[in-house]
């Protein structure tokens, strides 16, 4: 029998599905965002409950912003929405919020709605949830090497280590597990610097249906896996 390995320390979800999913049902695709937002505290806590330490969640990427102005305006109104009502919620589980993204190019309201929940959770040990907003992975790695060269480096970063500290990511491991809903099989921008090693998983259910059970099954093909990360025979880093 293959040997089973640990639960993901940190798993990246691309919430796919929303859309499709409320079309399916003859509804507004602003219903599917409302019902995908809803399902977001169930998975968190779900996957809290799992020992997962950190969990990332691509809740707006830069190219949602060519989306109908309709559509970006009522994404935007339910993070605002939702990072009032998930407040407490958060702080009771002893979940921290890190946000990643160019935030602050979101709307006013919407970033210091983001930013107040982020600071009000601060303090939270048990959990860590890392919101993309407004995030692309290139943008990323521009906005990262303008920090490097403002910090007064004369010289470019000859390892990893002198340039990762300065992405969104800094101080977060890297995602061992990245899943998108949904059945599509790309990482459309989603931590392409920190992904170089991530387990991927495509399920094909849309998010506002991803259950805990999906999760679950997530969590067990990766523990079924071996990941050796360029060695022979290599076993889980985090064992």
């Amino acid at each position: 029998m293959d040997s089973i390995g640990p639960i993901p320390l940190h798993v990246g979800l691309i919430m796919d599905g929303n859309g499709r999913w409320a079309e399916q049902r003859g509804k507004p695709r602003l219903y599917g965002h409302r019902r995908g937002a809803e399902n977001v505290r169930r998975i968190v806590t779900h996957a809290q409950s799992l020992g997962i330490r950190f969990l990332t969640l691509y809740a707006f990427s830069l190219e949602n912003n060519q989306r109908p102005a309709a559509e970006v305006n009522g994404l935007l109104s339910l993070f605002e929405l939702y990072a009032r009502r998930w407040l407490s919620q958060l702080l009771e589980q002893g979940i921290r919020i890190h946000l990643i993204g160019d935030v602050e190019a979101l709307r006013p309201s919407t970033a210091r709605a983001l930013r107040k929940l982020e600071d009000e959770t601060q303090k939270g040990e048990q959990m860590t949830v890392i919101l993309a907003a407004n995030y692309g992975g290139r943008d990323e790695v521009l906005r990262a090497m303008r920090r490097f060269w403002q910090s007064g480096a004369t010289k470019g970063p000859s390892r990893w280590e002198d340039f990762e500290k300065f992405l969104d990511t800094a101080g977060i491991p890297d995602p061992d597990l990245i899943l998108r809903s949904s059945g599509e099989m790309r990482l459309s921008h989603f931590l392409p610097l920190q992904s170089v090693y991530s387990e991927l998983y495509f399920p094909s259910v849309l998010w506002p249906d991803f259950s805990e059970r999906d999760l679950d099954e997530a969590v067990a093909v990766y523990r079924r896996r071996r990941r050796r990360f360029g060695r022979l025979g290599g076993r889980e880093m985090s064992e």
